[in-house]
């Protein structure tokens, strides 16, 4: 069966809709939209099998408490912090949503803790799922990582103390670590600022900001897409979002004076989609990645982000005027942000000045003699689709060969190797996580996700070579994060990174091979997984040790 054909079958099914009761021929396409959960599509009409998918999380908003505005909140060390995840209600384009919070807040509180200290966090559940607490990017003690390796899963209304430590400046953020595909896309998540010790650790500023970017997608009614109870969907590509959220809200604005240098901090939460930033009229100094400093700060034109990963950026607001804060997609703009700029007569020179970090250079000097060594590990990214369908799988590969720029992107171009948008939804839509699954695979051993059990010792320096084949039934991006650790990424595809910064998650393209070199800093055992949330529920995901 060609891919055109059919094609062309599940459009007739999906313009007859799945509660016409004429019979329909047991097709190819019939099996696959059978195999779809339930799902209304934009126009309203449902498609897939609307009899016997299973429970869907509530969409009720009766009796719920409202969201609020995040707060920043400052601890110091010692301090006690109390965090309680709920359900709450949320107004989103008109429509009352019903949403997840910490604290009632979505974002959740900023919490802004001092480099070096130690805080506890009272930690509640009081949502409709079984949780988890996990504090992205920080290099905390294991039993505290807030994940089903370290812990059993808070049950609804019970309480957890989790012991933070907080040895590196910058941003880091929380989010749950059970059925991320629901409850982060629900609205749990919120940032960590780290205060460095050294005044001087970033340049002088006149303002600070967080910028947490998300997406949601809403169905035909103003509602989140359904999510059940027994498992994720949209595992094959991933919950693209049809609602850009930035700070909580669907139209962020903020506004500044003419001259003011402006410090961002800036997150990634969506499940899936990656961004691909610019502000035209601004120049963006890029100045720190997801857990240090870059060696040297340099000007770009547009950073690319994906899920999880943070910048640090600064603006120089040189002229009055309204500017936006983009994603600048290959075929669309989408408008994240804008920023109102007033006039003032007398404006400060531009901040043209760019830093060599010396710091950061001299901690990575101790460890470059281990840049050129033959990888310790390698790992390549695979998909198994056996369960998914009974179709031409060649015809199926031709198809997402187009999806991935075609004749319109070359390997050289900057927007190759990912996947911007969801441009195949009926076929990610009859994805879940009980008919297919991504892999981890180890190169050496064979062994896939939670079978592979590498062993590391504290204080070793490990290099591992992360490949993702092209060559699968559907190749696209992987963040890829690593837990409790931090890591340098060395090369791409044979070409040596020139600026270094400590990192935890980095994107490895369709088709890239990426070298990192791990520093083992923290004993336990720990998780390293795909962080585009679907691709988690799907299998992508294996453990280690560090002794």
């Amino acid at each position: 069966m060609t891919f055109r054909n059919f094609f062309f079958l599940f459009v007739v099914l999906f313009v007859s809709g799945c509660s016409s009761p004429a019979p329909v021929p047991e097709t190819d396409a019939h099996r696959i939209m059978m195999n779809m959960p339930c799902h209304q599509m934009p126009d309203g009409t449902w498609m897939g099998n609307c009899e016997d998918q299973g429970e869907q999380f509530s969409q009720s908003v009766e009796g719920l408490p409202d969201a609020v505005p995040t707060e920043v909140v400052e601890l110091q060390d010692g301090d006690v912090y109390s965090m309680t995840a709920e359900i709450v209600k949320k107004e989103v384009n008109g429509k009352q949503l019903r949403m997840l919070a910490y604290n009632k807040q979505i974002p959740g509180p900023t919490l802004k803790v001092p480099q070096d200290a130690e805080v506890t966090l009272r930690f509640e559940n009081q949502t409709d799922i079984e949780t988890l607490f996990h504090s992205h990017g920080l290099r905390l003690d294991n039993r505290f990582d807030g994940t089903h390796l370290t812990q059993e899963p808070i049950q609804q209304g019970e309480v957890f103390e989790y012991k933070l430590r907080f040895p590196d400046a910058g941003v880091y953020w929380y989010h749950p670590h059970i059925r991320e595909d629901y409850t982060q896309e629900s609205g749990l998540y919120g940032n960590y600022l780290v205060v460095p010790k050294d005044d001087q650790y970033w340049s002088e500023v006149d303002k600070e900001e967080m910028l947490v970017l998300d997406d949601l997608l809403l169905d035909a009614t103003g509602k989140l897409d359904p999510f059940y109870e027994d498992k994720g969907t949209f595992t094959l590509m991933g919950r693209y979002g049809n609602t850009v959220f930035v700070n909580g809200q669907t139209q962020y604005t903020d506004s500044f004076t003419q001259g003011e240098r402006v410090r961002f901090f800036v997150t990634n939460v969506a499940n899936t989609r990656t961004f691909f930033l610019k502000i035209p009229g601004v120049q963006i100094k890029l100045v720190g990645a997801d857990a240090s400093k870059y060696e040297r700060e340099e000007f770009v034109d547009a950073v690319v982000l994906a899920p999880s990963e943070r910048i640090v950026v600064e603006l120089f607001f040189e002229n009055a005027g309204e500017f936006v804060l983009q994603n600048a997609l290959p075929n669309t703009t989408q408008e994240l942000a804008r920023f109102s700029v007033q006039a003032v007569e007398n404006v400060q020179d531009s901040d043209s000045l760019l830093r060599e970090n010396q710091d950061v250079i001299a901690e990575i000097d101790q460890v470059r003699s281990f840049f050129d060594k033959a990888p310790d590990k390698e790992i390549r990214f695979d998909i198994d689709m056996g369960g998914m369908m009974n179709m031409d799988h060649s015809a199926m590969g031709h198809s997402m060969d187009a999806m991935h720029g075609g004749d319109d992107h070359h390997e050289d171009d900057e927007y190759a190797g990912v996947e911007w948008e969801d441009q195949m939804p009926q076929m990610n839509l009859m994805s879940d996580s009980t008919n297919m699954s991504w892999n981890i695979i180890d190169q050496q051993t064979g062994k896939q996700n939670m079978d592979i059990d590498w062993t590391f010792n504290r204080g070793e320096y490990v290099k591992i070579r992360l490949y993702n084949d092209p060559n699968t039934m559907h190749p696209m991006q992987h963040p890829f994060h690593i837990h409790g650790q931090r890591f340098l990424v060395l090369e791409t595809d044979g070409v040596k990174n020139q600026n270094l910064a400590w990192k935890d998650t980095t994107l490895i393209r369709s088709g890239e091979t990426v070298d990192i070199l791990v520093e083992m800093s923290n004993p336990g055992e720990w998780m390293a997984h795909c962080h585009i949330a679907e691709h988690l529920e799907a299998g992508m995901m294996m453990g280690f040790t560090v002794l």
